[in-house]
């Protein structure tokens, strides 16, 4: 189920998620041991390699675009994996309850031997990530939405006028900043998804609250922009298509547990999303 709201911040009554049409799924990474295998969330260097955050080891692997393991930095409790414009990959650690205090390391992709290095720290549970046009790097952890300057220093301004209980995954489209958001009160329920503007992010809008089985909230993960439409995975095993601008929304596919997506870089047909499993999904949406 879907329901969106105008710029008010008021969500309307919610109405069923239609199927988007047909769609094609494959496995494009097998997980060794499930569970164990967590695809926290992944990212793509300059080379087209995909680096799939296994959580639950402690490590981001590097895989060849026919799916071969090919390399393994340590990183504890990795979450988001991003390229940065200087060419490094940038990957939040300390993505656990578990962990305490976590930040972002970076490291050179293209290396004999990735050495991770510290870029921020002192971040509660981070999460989501991804940079917008002019470098800077937007975090989503325990305790809200950061933004980053190309330094590594945080920009207080943004922190002091974003208020978003219980941020999740994060994207950056032109001067939109898209969120997905579970917390359950007064301020907004599970499945939200909302957008910020990067010029005035004091002004919050909520896109649409998705549901699933009727009319149970659905806990919302990642999300990734592609073709002007939102992809987001969802706690249920959904992969929904949001419209950012009606906040209509509609089911790609409903499969197993999905925690990350991306663009496949090999296919423009494609997307890549993570599972709880392990599994990495190949899915195609069509129509």
């Amino acid at each position: 189920m879907t329901s969106a709201s105008l710029g008010s911040g008021a969500v309307a009554g919610a109405a069923p998620l239609s199927l988007c049409g047909q769609a094609r799924q494959e496995v494009a990474i097998k997980s060794s041991v499930p569970l164990l295998d967590w695809s926290e969330n992944f990212g793509i260097d300059a080379k087209g390699d995909l680096w799939v955050s296994r959580v639950m080891r402690g490590e981001v692997q590097r895989y060849d675009r026919d799916g071969r393991l090919t390399a393994t930095v340590a990183v504890p409790s990795p979450g988001a994996v991003r390229l940065g414009p200087d060419g490094l990959l940038y990957v939040v650690t300390g993505n656990s309850p578990l962990a305490g205090s976590g930040g972002i390391v970076r490291f050179d992709p293209t290396a004999a031997r990735p050495n991770p290095v510290a870029f921020a720290t002192g971040f509660p549970q981070p999460n989501g990530a991804a940079f917008d046009a002019d470098g800077n790097l937007y975090v989503t952890t325990g305790n809200g939405l950061h933004r980053l300057r190309p330094d590594g220093s945080e920009d207080m301004d943004w922190w002091t006028a974003v208020s978003i209980e219980g941020p999740n995954g994060v994207a950056v489209s032109g001067d939109s900043v898209y969120v997905t958001a579970n917390f359950v009160g007064a301020d907004g329920p599970v499945g939200r998804v909302l957008r910020l503007s990067r010029s005035n992010p004091g002004a919050t809008t909520t896109i649409a609250d998705l549901t699933s089985f009727g009319t149970l909230p659905d806990f919302v993960d990642d999300l990734v922009v592609r073709d002007g439409a939102l992809y987001v995975t969802t706690l249920a095993g959904h992969l929904v298509r949001v419209n950012p601008n009606t906040g209509t929304a509609c089911t790609v596919v409903a499969t197993q547990p999905l925690t990350a997506v991306v663009a496949d870089p090999s296919d423009p047909s494609a997307l890549l999303a993570g599972s709880e499993e392990g599994t990495v999904l190949r899915i195609r949406p069509i129509g």
